[in-house]
């Protein structure tokens, strides 16, 4: 497996990806992953084989991200690296690929202590509840969002 950095030529895999990951992440279009490559502190994809596999947008605190989940995370936290988004491919699942994702990225943030993201209660994101659970994340808020159509349980794994 190869982690690297996002090139333009990853776009169309990174946004074909994305929306197959909805409800579980929210939208973007090429605008808004322009953004996330220009200002995220890590945009990285993963390959196997050569294959798109998967990708990681991670955040510190300082960016103008309008998020209300990344901005419940500035109110709350002097300093993290905040998961915005993972996603696999169906046919890379249960090889390691978010797992290195996540290493990659905690390895590229020295000196932060803290790793945050949330993972949707409504609509249930139940696998992936049990996956950062048995990274080392746990709950330390909820908050609804989308005009209370969502409601996502915020999680922190100290480093």
């Amino acid at each position: 497996m190869k982690i690297s950095q996002i090139k333009r030529s990853d776009f169309d895999n990174v946004l074909a990806l994305n929306e197959e990951s909805i409800p579980h992440v929210n939208r973007i279009d090429n605008n808004e992953l322009q953004w996330f490559s220009d200002n995220a502190a890590f945009v990285q994809v993963a390959r196997i084989d050569d294959r798109f596999a998967g990708f990681l947008i991670g955040l510190r605190p300082g960016t103008g991200y309008a998020s209300p989940n990344y901005r419940w995370f500035c109110d709350h936290y002097e300093d993290f690296a905040y998961v915005d988004r993972v996603a696999v491919a169906e046919w890379a699942r249960r090889r390691g690929v978010a797992d290195s994702l996540y290493e990659a990225f905690a390895y590229s943030q020295s000196g932060v202590s803290v790793m945050t993201c949330e993972v949707n209660i409504q609509p249930p994101n139940e696998g992936s509840m049990r996956y950062h659970e048995q990274l080392g994340f746990r709950q330390v808020g909820s908050q609804r969002t989308n005009g209370g159509e969502k409601e996502v349980a915020l999680m922190e794994k100290k480093l």
